[in-house]
């Protein structure tokens, strides 16, 4: 069953995704305000587990800045 979860939450979190890509090109929105979007999704998203580890780490993993963010996807790309 968590496998499952899983999947179906890396769907949801890439559906989201989609969603406010286009929400974003189309209503003008900043990256800045794109990325507030999903992070404010995820937290609640994360606010649904019930293993209190798992929740600690999505909340983690939810809290990184804009600019962090910006700084890693630097790093990566090639």
């Amino acid at each position: 069953m968590p496998v499952v979860f899983k999947k179906e939450f890396r769907l949801k979190v890439f559906i989201l995704f989609a969603s406010l890509a286009l929400a974003g090109l189309l209503g003008g929105c900043s990256s800045e305000q794109f990325y507030a979007s999903g992070q404010n999704w995820q937290r609640n998203e994360c606010n649904k587990l019930l293993d209190a580890q798992e929740r600690g780490r999505c909340m983690k993993s939810a809290s990184t800045s804009y600019e962090t963010y910006r700084q890693q996807a630097e790093r990566v790309k090639p």
